[in-house]
């Protein structure tokens, strides 16, 4: 049983992609998977997707004074559905997969009614989204994390460096921990794109393409490239293409007005994955300027593309990149730095090839969801062996 808040055609962050394609490979290799999540506009209520059954269910609609007021009162009506499923379902649920902390109280409260195993998936911490715990509602969202890693029987991460910050943020012993990279489905990049025509639509002819997706919030570090924007055009005529939205738009607007390069910089909002995947096919650099980045999986996407990557070295970046040979790996927070990347590969067509091949290789290899789902069946299947030794097991 998986616990999220999102799931398409919610798509807020990564979470969503992770949990449909994770659920579908799952389901190639017979387990039954049962996702249940918040309901959408013009989704259905229930539905199935190959081998996975998607239940939404009512995510609460009435006024709420603020955004953890709504999320305790989805968790209510999250925990009463799910629980009405699984008393439906009787003994097909073996384990309850809860990611992040915005589904908490419900696989928690799911646990000790049901008492089955919670496996937890951090995809990110509040520490490390804000750089640290500032005001209420951040301390109350890493509070909520902690209890929910000490409540799980197993906690995945999906790179090291989120290994290491969790295990500093919650004090977490390391045989509770596990790692499972996210991944990239190279099959949803293989159709024919005549570049030409498509690019046609975002940029001028003699103008290379430079895009940024994801949203636009202080961690993602859009900031970064808008100020280092006037720097790559002295060198290289360039469209940049902002593909996202998020608190940060109307700042961002004003400092590219500000700057006069309205023109040159398209703030695109929201895309539907059609257009983006062209984009990224068609893309002459794409650019991940991080400041804080549990895996990303962003630079993922531009390399089963086949777009150049320039990303910041730092989290999860840092592991998928290997620089100067599947990316360009600049200093965070540096203008200047990230200027240099993006320019290295736009004034070097042969270099540009070279890191474009060999990234796509590295996904393939590496990152194939087959192989992560395989590696998160033997989780499930190492911890249902411990739970079923337990005193825990012998007391349902």
């Amino acid at each position: 049983m998986m616990l999220s808040w999102e799931y398409p055609p919610r798509v807020i962050g990564g979470i969503s992609p992770h949990i449909y394609f994770l659920s579908k490979y799952l389901s190639k290799q017979n387990v039954k998977v049962y996702v249940v999540t918040c309901d959408f506009p013009g989704a259905p209520a229930h539905e199935v997707i190959g081998n996975v059954e998607v239940y939404r269910v009512d995510s609460y609609k009435s006024p709420s004074p603020d955004f953890a007021t709504w999320v305790y009162l989805m968790n209510m009506n999250m925990q009463k559905e799910t629980a009405a499923l699984m008393k439906k379902i009787g003994d097909k649920v073996n384990v309850i997969h809860a990611h992040d902390w915005l589904v908490a109280n419900a696989g928690i409260g799911l646990k000790h009614v049901f008492r089955k195993p919670l496996i937890v998936t951090m995809h990110s911490t509040e520490m490390g989204r804000r750089d640290g715990l500032h005001t209420t509602a951040e301390r109350m969202i890493h509070e909520t994390e902690a209890w929910l890693t000490y409540e799980a029987w197993k906690v995945i991460c999906c790179s090291d460096y989120m290994i290491t910050h969790v295990r500093y943020a919650f004090g977490l012993p390391n045989d509770k921990l596990a790692m499972v990279p996210n991944g990239v489905n190279t099959h949803s990049y293989e159709f024919d794109n005549d570049c030409e025509i498509f690019r046609a639509k975002f940029a001028l002819p003699e103008e290379k393409i430079a895009l940024f997706v994801g949203r636009l919030v202080y961690e993602k570090g859009v900031q970064i490239l808008i100020n280092a924007v006037p720097k790559i055009l002295a060198k290289v005529n360039t469209k940049f293409i902002i593909v996202g939205s998020g608190y940060m738009k109307e700042q961002l607007l004003n400092i590219v007005q500000s700057m006069g390069l309205e023109h040159k910089v398209l703030f695109e909002g929201f895309m539907d994955e059609t257009t983006l995947q062209k984009l990224q096919k068609c893309a002459d650099v794409s650019i991940v300027p991080s400041l804080f980045e549990p895996f990303g999986i962003v630079a993922l996407e531009a390399m089963a593309a086949r777009s150049p990557v320039v990303a910041s070295d730092t989290g999860g970046l840092s592991e998928i990149i290997e620089h100067d040979k599947t990316g360009v790996k600049v200093y965070p927070n540096n203008p200047d730095s990230l200027a240099w990347g993006i320019i290295k590969i736009l004034k070097d067509e042969t270099y540009a090839n070279y890191i474009r091949d060999n990234a796509y290789r590295r996904v393939q290899e590496r990152y194939d969801w087959q192989k992560i789902a395989s590696d998160t069946k033997s989780i499930y299947e190492a911890v249902l062996s411990e739970y079923s030794k337990s005193f825990w097991a012998k007391t349902v």
